[in-house]
């Protein structure tokens, strides 16, 4: 079994430490946004402001070859390039791909999708498919109507899914249309996160949740209603190094076990080292502010200057963030 597959096992069987803390780095957004998902070009040379697709798949080659990640989340097409060159024969990090790509996710440049009812909507075949293990999303909105299609269409990928021995973890969103209040995005989550479980078999469900982090009293909360089931958290917006940190702290504290990150990773002046700093935090070898001053101290010792300075990237400044331990500093 690789890395993955171990911490799960552990988890499943109860005996897992902070130690076995998933970690992924989310390839992916070529499937969301297209070119503008690459990053910004960072003197590449390239007739683009972002980076051309080689650069991209070098990143997930020396995120690979760093061996700290425990999945790599691509789309179906990069991951049969990876393949074709043995990119994961003898890896720990388990190949993923993201199984659907609902509506919601279609943010390119000048596009209107991410505010208008999301249309579940699949590209990636499982017949053939290149991984064991996929990302499958939902998104729910408070409309009946809408919300039994995307249902529908998950029993559908979940039998065959089934047919073709494919494990995947659901990742659910926050509603986008506005018919839920914000303020109650993380009770909605929850209740229908578990409504959708309960009809499920053991065979059915997914090896663990991917949701945004909507405060502590929400996470804690689905948490701790059952235990056998892993919860994970999203990155969601680029941020401060200090934002990613912390929120991988307070969601470890409220019972999560898994974090998928992508824009974080991607935006980082250094993501190799940004990956190291969460290892430590998530480890419990240094608190958030520790691992984004030893983060600044190692890229300077490269001889690299940071995009923020330090001060300002030790500023905690994602709302959701704001209701954790952090409170006073922040206000400081």
């Amino acid at each position: 079994m690789n890395r993955y597959e171990q911490k799960i096992a552990r988890m499943v069987a109860g005996t897992d430490t902070p130690a076995d803390f998933i970690l992924a780095d989310a390839k992916d957004a070529d499937m969301a946004a297209g070119i503008s998902a690459m990053g910004s070009s960072r003197g590449v040379v390239t007739s683009s402001a972002y980076r051309p697709r080689g650069a991209y798949l070098n990143d997930i080659r020396a995120m690979l070859e760093q061996d700290i990640v425990d999945i790599m989340l691509v789309s179906a097409s990069n991951l049969e390039i990876l393949t074709r060159e043995g990119a994961f024969e003898g890896s720990r990090v388990q190949p993923a791909i993201r199984a659907n790509d609902t509506s919601e996710l279609w943010r390119g440049r000048a596009s209107p999708y991410t505010t208008q009812k999301s249309v579940p909507f699949r590209s990636a075949a499982l017949s053939g498919a290149q991984a064991r293990l996929g990302l499958y999303s939902l998104t729910f909105n408070g409309d009946a109507a809408q919300d039994a299609h995307a249902l529908e269409c998950f029993r559908n990928f979940r039998e065959e899914a089934h047919e073709h021995g494919f494990s995947y973890f659901l990742e659910v969103f926050n509603p986008n249309e506005g018919r839920i209040a914000p303020q109650d995005h993380g009770v909605f989550l929850n209740d229908m996160i578990v409504r959708t479980l309960a009809g499920l078999r053991q065979a059915e469900r997914p090896v663990f949740l991917k949701i945004p982090y909507n405060g502590t009293a929400a996470l804690t909360e689905l948490c701790a209603f059952d235990p056998r089931m892993v919860v994970g958290i999203m990155g969601g917006g680029s941020g401060t190094t200090r934002d990613c940190l912390e929120l991988l702290y307070q969601a470890q504290g409220c019972g999560a076990r898994a974090a998928l990150f992508g824009r974080k990773i991607l935006d980082a002046d250094d993501p190799l080292l940004l990956v190291q700093a969460m290892r430590h935090v998530t480890d419990g070898d240094l608190l958030p502010d520790e691992a984004t001053c030893l983060y600044h101290e190692t890229l300077a010792g490269k001889g690299r200057r940071a995009t923020r300075p330090l001060g300002a990237d030790r500023r905690v400044t994602e709302a959701c963030l704001l209701d954790g331990p952090v409170r006073a500093e922040v206000a400081g």
